[in-house]
């Protein structure tokens, strides 16, 4: 029997997921159509968009771009500020990223290259090359003139019909740690608010909770800006539904008995979901994901996630023979975010319960777990290890 050549994978592994590829998230997408609305009738909006790490917030902005300059005529910027640290860093970040955007409507970007024709260079293969030497040098002016910039930006796009502007602040982690951060955000929706004519801008952030928290401590009023829109994990209707038609849209069809499995180990995180699918696409070998295959991919799984998401650390001491049966034991219990002590020393003995509190003592060191707000509850800081967790469990009950 000849084996079919494989074409593109219709799966986006580490990556966001292109707009057109974009399933599910009914709920927040309502809510977010809202904001929207109401930016292009001219009245500005504020969104968080919460959720945990490889849970779809890129791909959720990334979506939210696209319906903001498809549907609503808004000019839409997503800058992934990763790294930023300062307020500089992240005016620069916002240029380039609006060097790069109006992908959905190329007759803004010569407008667009105007207002920003001191950072934009020769236009190349990949597009326009940015200055970054002089980008750099005004980065202190460019913060300090953030909504100037954006405001200037959206008087330009206005003769092609523009209504608007969404302005994406993407990968957040390293700035909120930053006290001036807090500050320049509710600043910037003040001054807006307070203008003669506001600018109908969307502000949407995307983040984990912690981060929001974070930035409420630094300057308390900020809790009070943003409407909240959390992206939560996927229920097994929806995960079916996301295999069956991805496999689909290449025509492979999933097993019945396969089905369960890259449901059951993806946990509802749409990271792991492209992970597994991905790693079950290059195993079939005949049109059809059989249930070996999606057992083949689970494993691969497994090591890709601890390869670029786990410390090398904590894969050593979860692959410790001596947690092996506390692990286990985890597992069986369901493997959720968080839980109780108490819970899993039942059925241990003397000796398992020791390694218990060694390994919960090891994974609080490491950073893995911390103490929940009820006695003897533990929560896990990275839902990835936890999922590493789950993606190894088939050999960690073989041992």
């Amino acid at each position: 029997m000849s084996v079919p050549t494989k074409g593109k994978s219709p799966f986006y592994p580490g990556q966001p997921v292109p707009a057109e590829f974009f399933v599910g998230r009914e709920d927040e997408i309502e809510r977010i159509k809202r904001a929207l609305t109401q930016v292009s009738a001219g009245k500005p909006q504020a969104v968080y968009v919460s959720g945990e790490y490889g849970i779809g917030k890129s791909s959720f902005a990334g979506y939210v771009r696209f319906l903001a300059e498809k549907q609503y005529g808004l000019f839409g910027i997503h800058a992934l500020i990763g790294g930023a640290s300062t307020l500089e860093e992240v005016a620069t970040k916002t240029v380039e990223a609006i060097l790069s955007a109006g992908a959905f409507n190329p007759t803004w970007t010569e407008k667009v290259r105007n207002v920003l024709a001191k950072y934009a260079g020769e236009q190349s293969l990949f597009g326009f090359n940015v200055n970054l030497e002089a980008l750099k040098a005004d980065g202190p002016s460019l913060s300090q003139g953030y909504l100037s910039l954006l405001r200037d930006l959206y008087q330009r796009l206005q003769d092609q019909g523009t209504k608007g502007i969404v302005l994406i602040l993407d990968e957040i982690n390293g700035i909120t740690g930053n006290p001036r951060f807090a500050h320049f955000i509710k600043g910037l929706v003040d001054e807006n608010a307070l203008s003669r004519t506001p600018l109908p801008l969307l502000l949407m952030l995307c983040g984990v909770e912690e981060r929001r928290s974070e930035m409420i401590r630094h300057h308390p009023p900020i809790e009070r800006i943003f409407d909240i829109a959390e992206i939560r994990t996927m229920n097994n209707g929806d995960m079916r539904d996301f295999f069956r038609s991805t496999f689909g849209s290449v025509e492979i069809a999933v097993d019945e008995d396969a089905m369960p499995i890259l449901t059951h180990y993806s946990a509802g995180f749409p990271k792991i979901m492209h992970i597994i699918g991905d790693a079950a696409f290059w195993a079939d070998k005949d049109g059809k994901i059989s249930e070996a295959d999606a057992v083949q991919a689970v494993f691969v799984a497994a090591q890709d996630v601890g390869r670029k998401f786990v410390d090398q650390q904590v894969i050593t001491a979860l692959r410790s023979k001596d947690y092996r049966s506390t692990l286990a034991k985890l597992v069986k219990t369901g493997l959720t975010s968080s839980f109780q002590k108490s819970e899993i020393v039942k059925g241990l003995t003397e000796t398992e319960r020791k390694k218990f509190s060694n390994f919960l003592q090891k994974m609080k060191k490491l950073k893995v777990l911390r103490a929940g707000d009820q006695m003897g509850e533990y929560i896990f800081n990275s839902q990835l290890v936890r999922l590493y967790i789950l993606l190894n469990s088939a050999t960690i009950s073989k041992g």
